[in-house]
């Protein structure tokens, strides 16, 4: 395993340790909203220090971009992290939510880890390298047909501009598939089909500490990432498709009608 990833799993162990002992004393958790429908607890920003500590104390010149404490440092290295994505799922014991840990070397996606503590799942992936589940490789499906795929997403929660566009999309993609499935947490989605659970993935939207570790997992497991326009703007805009490389094609062109000019940018 290469050093940099070792350590960012070492990271993610340590978050894992500190949100696993808070799942079992949710109802005594400070809880503050952030926006409507946008929350964060005592447990995001103790698990974001450990996380950040440790790729610190391995790594002082490097830069971080994290969802609670913002960008420190100025390096060509910049680790991209979400100490708790899936934080409104955890607050409500449903367990379904990870740990996101990514590095970008130069702006390009290098290192990626998605860590499930509730079924123990670490997904790992290094550029050029391939992409594993607890050290097993993994590899997109190999589905063809979107009507037969199984598409994971996310429902607009925060900012509802864009819910006309997404409604649009969610009825013709309810036709045109064999499901919908909407578990929120994008990290885990992302690494899922990274893993052939779900054939394509798409959300309106996103933050690049939701996107990043899960975009190299499906890219280093045989599969395709894009924005809207099926270019490389997803860590920009947070609009993201995704997908085995023939269901990635087909999701694009059944959102395309629905698409905004906001939307294609």
């Amino acid at each position: 395993m290469h050093p940099m990833l070792n350590t960012a799993v070492k990271a993610a162990r340590r978050a894992a340790t500190i949100i696993n002992r808070a799942s079992n004393d949710l109802d005594s958790l400070t809880v503050r909203t952030k926006q409507d429908n946008d929350f964060v607890s005592e447990v995001d920003h103790a698990a974001e220090q450990a996380i950040i500590e440790t790729l610190l104390t391995a790594y002082p010149q490097h830069a971080i971009l994290a969802e609670e404490s913002g960008a420190t440092g100025d390096s060509e290295f910049q680790w991209i992290i979400d100490p708790l994505d899936g934080t409104t799922n955890f607050l409500h014991g449903f367990p379904q939510y990870a740990i996101s840990i990514a590095l970008t070397v130069r702006g390009q996606l290098d290192q990626a880890v998605v860590y499930d503590p509730t079924r123990n799942e670490l997904f790992t992936a290094s550029k050029g390298a391939g992409a594993f589940l607890n050290d097993r490789r993994i590899r997109v499906s190999k589905r063809a047909k979107l009507a037969e795929s199984l598409i994971g997403t996310g429902f607009p929660y925060r900012d509802f501009s864009h819910l006309d566009a997404y409604t649009g999309m969610f009825r013709d993609l309810v036709q045109k598939t064999s499901g919908l499935r909407r578990p929120g947490s994008a990290a885990i989605d992302l690494a899922w089909v990274a893993a052939g659970r779900t054939d394509g993935f798409f959300e309106i939207g996103l933050n690049p500490w939701d996107i990043a570790a899960g975009c190299l997992l499906i890219k280093e497991a045989g599969g395709l990432v894009g924005d809207f326009t099926g270019e490389d703007g997803y860590l920009k805009s947070g609009h993201v498709v995704a997908g085995n490389p023939k269901v990635f094609a087909q999701l694009l062109q059944a959102i395309q009608p629905h698409l905004t000019p906001a939307l294609r940018r």
